[in-house]
């Protein structure tokens, strides 16, 4: 299987590089205490420290060949929660950027193994979490996602996280059902079978159980379960609705 995002491997660098300059820009002057919107128990230093933390763990990850099991997961005792965020962020985009993303690096996702992947990871881990962090602190407005990259990001969380991810996990005992996801000029289709689930680009309509649709940030969001279901549209079967919606959380928690 040969994966390609919907736009160009530079551009999600560049997404990653501001998204996550935007993020540490967000924190300041927030309440590191305060809980995240849609993300129970978490709170929004949390949330900046968990990222700054996946920075390195890849940065290790990439060097060594290896999944790490020890990297910096905190700020040192002398460096802010900021500080620890945009060294990691500083890091990873220099090591990416020193590799051409078809070459060759280990992942977790099998049909993807090159640096491409963690070019299109970290730059969609980065843009949920800054909305994430931009939602939890009263002092930053919340900024939109483009067109572009929320498609990118429908695409990765339905064919990675809802198709590969569930599948390790090994999600079974499945009402069957099909749901056509529409946002802007693209169409996907969601199928959960007994036995696992799946998900690809449709080029033409196909028989569904039921059609989500939204604006292409509005179906990103809502997939992240960031947005509540009034701003999707749904039509038919609500139960396989609810039965993706679920399995997207159990999925991507």
């Amino acid at each position: 299987m040969t994966v390609t995002p919907l736009i160009g491997y530079p551009n999600l660098l560049d997404v990653l590089e501001v998204e996550g300059e935007r993020l540490a820009t967000s924190t300041i002057g927030s309440d590191l205490e305060s809980e995240v919107p849609h993300l129970p128990g978490m709170r929004l230093g949390e949330v900046v420290r968990h990222v700054g933390s996946v920075y390195r763990m890849v940065v290790s990850w990439l060097h060594d060949r290896t999944r790490p099991t020890r990297w910096q997961r905190a700020p040192a005792e002398d460096q802010s929660l900021v500080d620890y965020l945009r060294a990691g962020l500083l890091e990873v985009v220099h090591e990416l950027a020193r590799h051409d993303p078809l070459e060759g690096a280990p992942t977790w996702w099998p049909e993807h193994q090159n640096y491409g992947f963690w070019y299109r990871r970290l730059a969609h881990e980065t843009t949920v979490h800054r909305y994430d962090v931009q939602m939890g602190g009263a002092a930053a407005m919340v900024g939109g996602i483009p067109p572009e990259i929320a498609l990118d990001g429908v695409d990765e969380i339905l064919t990675l996280w809802f198709t590969h991810r569930l599948g390790v996990l090994g999600i079974a005992d499945l009402r069957p059902g099909r749901v056509a996801v529409h946002t802007g000029d693209r169409r996907w289709i969601v199928q959960i079978t007994p036995t696992g689930t799946s998900a690809w680009r449709a080029e033409a309509d196909e028989p569904v159980d039921a059609i989500v649709s939204s604006d292409p940030a509005g179906m990103y969001l809502w997939l992240w379960g960031r947005r509540p279901g009034a701003h999707v549209l749904e039509a038919g079967d609500q139960e396989v609705v609810s039965q993706l919606r679920d399995l997207l959380k159990v999925a991507t928690r």
